[in-house]
């Protein structure tokens, strides 16, 4: 079955503090939290992706202490213009103004420095994930086949996007926050003790209930959270299963079954995310319900206080104001250094695929392969996957130039291994393999591989156009050669029965196409190659019988003057080869023409027998 991993949707609002737009946000309270491993060695090297960008974060900086201390500012003049209206002397109106008129600025002053601190950051952020994905995205294509060999697409995209999205976000909102969020509390707690510190102490009597309230739900949250995902990977896994195989489901009549193992997992969805939702729900009303006790403790103490002349009213409404600055960002600071850990460890995970080693470079004395011819012979070559599980066990054999020679075997014989090999996807582990009568390794990696051209039996085109997929290994190619190609693959005719001919558009593998269709324009694309070498692997094996036969006259025509491998399971399609190896356990056990192999009546005589009695029979 096939499983999906999903991010925890969208998280509600961010709490927000008086005199800061926005405020604290990030992940949803209680959702599992992915931490980095080497936290500290990972913002390490995030660091060198900043490059030029230090300046503008320098800039940043400065905007957040400013900032800060205009929010720190505003309740002390509020205090102040609270205190210049007096019931038992003349309001001083020129100062109220004064008052009036400051704070106003200030708060204009805080908006634009807020709203230049967030452009500037995402700026910033988007340019160093820029960098971070294009650096990714390199490595990807420096990477040997055996790396993705080990590792899902589905994986290896989340990284590209989730994760490095995840970065995005730390470096857009967490940092600024954080930073803002301590320079607050720090200066709040310090003008709470400048204005009262017996007030302060007053204050400080909620803050463990705080804490606890915290601690106690989210640990019932993180549990429920977890769960939650769990379920939602089972049913995303379930519809992802359901939908690639819909043929499936409605061929064997399953519509009822899959309906009602859907309705079980969203049901298990439904009540665990209830659950969720309402634990981390009862936090934010308690909260209030904590931080408003809070503020009655410090009216009542500030109005004792009062009449006893040991503080205005105005300090009063000046110290609220800090306490509510100082009480509620302590819960989110927790979430904001959540979403830190979130963004590292996502940067721990794209570090990781970088740190991968890429293909082996070419050797400092390598050449150029120039005008290929391709004449190919294997010296003793073993090779494994795994050292200690060789696939190809000491296979020699020489291929002449413009020859052709068929693989044939069961599944997992090592055919492909030895094609593989021979267009160093792997290398290999014995022995040597030779090219125009240079080992394949002395050649530069680029230069060897322009001089193979693969048909393989799964076809893979690339959104875009007909002709873009019929060039890409000719990208200046004419029209015309492209059309010759094209017909010589038989592919011409039902292209110019479609609405854009050649420049029709297809989708994600050219899913608007048939299977054989798909293999008709592969088929065109190495012809236009003209390549010196040539792979088919089962090439033929999604043609209907009919087209088949045009497509190995096509074939034929292509491979006449040049080197050919052919992997293939339908014997009767590599009849004509020069050469036929029966590849069993990764040794060949039987080589000749198709004659000799018959006439010796050994392991291919038995697997063309078995392969094709049926068909005797019926003829009889």
């Amino acid at each position: 079955m096939s499983k999906t991993q999903d991010r925890p949707s969208k998280t509600p609002p961010p709490l927000s503090i008086p005199g800061r737009p926005g405020g604290f946000g990030g992940q949803r309270r209680g959702a599992p939290v992915v931490k980095p491993k080497n936290f500290r060695e990972t913002i390490r090297r995030l660091w060198h992706y900043f490059g030029n960008e230090r300046k503008m974060l320098s800039i940043v900086f400065s905007f957040i202490l400013l900032s800060s201390a205009l929010s720190l500012l505003s309740p002390f003049l509020i205090g102040k213009a609270v205190d210049a209206i007096s019931l038992e002397t003349q309001v001083d109106f020129n100062f109220l103004e004064i008052m009036v008129l400051i704070l106003i600025a200030a708060f204009i002053l805080d908006a634009v420095l807020t709203f230049l601190q967030g452009w500037i950051m995402a700026g910033v952020s988007q340019r160093i994930v820029k960098r971070l994905r294009n650096a990714l995205f390199k490595k990807l294509q420096k990477l040997p086949v055996a790396f993705f060999d080990k590792r899902t697409h589905g994986e290896l995209m989340s990284r590209l996007s989730n994760d490095i999205d995840n970065v995005s976000s730390t470096i857009s909102q967490s940092t600024t926050q954080l930073m803002s969020g301590v320079i607050v509390i720090g200066g709040s707690f310090i003008m709470m003790l400048i204005l009262s510190p017996i007030l302060t102490v007053a204050s400080l009597v909620t803050v463990p209930l705080v804490f606890l309230l915290t601690k106690t739900i989210a640990k019932r949250t993180s549990v429920l959270f977890k769960d939650q995902q769990i379920q939602l990977g089972k049913l995303n896994g379930q519809i992802e299963e359901t939908i690639s195989g819909i043929e499936v489901v409605k061929a064997f009549n399953h519509e009822e079954k899959v309906i009602d193992e859907f309705e079980e997992v969203n049901q298990k969805l439904r009540e665990v995310g209830l659950k969720a939702q309402i634990w981390s729900g009862f936090l934010m009303p308690i909260m209030n319900v904590i931080n408003n006790l809070g503020f009655a403790i410090v009216a009542v103490t500030g109005g004792f206080l009062a009449v006893e002349n040991m503080i205005t009213v105005g300090a009063i409404a000046s110290f609220i104001t800090y306490s509510r600055q100082f009480v509620r960002p302590l819960n989110d600071l927790a979430q904001i250094f959540n979403m830190l850990q979130s963004g590292v460890a996502g940067a721990e995970r794209v570090f990781e695929i970088l740190d991968e080693q890429e293909e082996p470079e070419d050797l400092q004395d390598a050449v150029v392969l120039d005008k290929p011819k391709g004449h190919v012979v294997f010296e003793n070559v073993s090779f494994g996957y795994r050292g200690d599980v060789p696939i190809i066990k000491n296979v020699s054999f020489e291929s002449d130039i413009g020859s052709s020679t068929a693989l044939v075997g069961p599944t997992g014989a090592g055919k492909t291994t030895i094609v593989n090999l021979l267009t160093r996807f792997y290398d290999v582990t014995e022995g040597g393999i030779l090219l125009d009568g240079r080992d394949i390794r002395e050649y530069t990696r680029d230069s060897l591989r322009s001089c193979f051209g693969f048909v393989l039996q799964d076809t893979y085109l690339f959104s875009g156009t007909i002709k873009e997929n019929i060039k890409y290994g000719k990208p200046d190619a004419r029209d015309e050669e492209v059309i010759n190609a094209a017909k010589m693959a038989n592919a011409d005719a039902f292209i110019k029965r479609l609405p854009g001919q050649y420049e029709t558009i297809l989708s994600e593998n050219g899913g608007n196409l048939s299977q054989g269709q798909r293999q008709l324009i592969a088929i065109a694309r190495v012809i236009l190659a003209k390549p010196a070498v040539l792979i088919l692997d089962e090439a033929t094996s999604s043609i209907d019988t009919r087209t088949e036969l045009h497509i190995q006259e096509a074939l034929l025509s292509l491979m006449e003057g040049r080197t050919s491998f052919i992997i293939a399971h339908r014997l009767n399609t590599i009849r004509d080869a020069d050469r036929i190896m029966v590849i069993e356990n990764g040794k060949i056990v039987e080589q000749g023409s198709h004659g000799e192999l018959m006439d010796t009546q050994g392991r291919y005589y038995h697997m063309f027998f078995n392969q094709f009695k049926n068909v005797e029979i019926a003829a009889d």
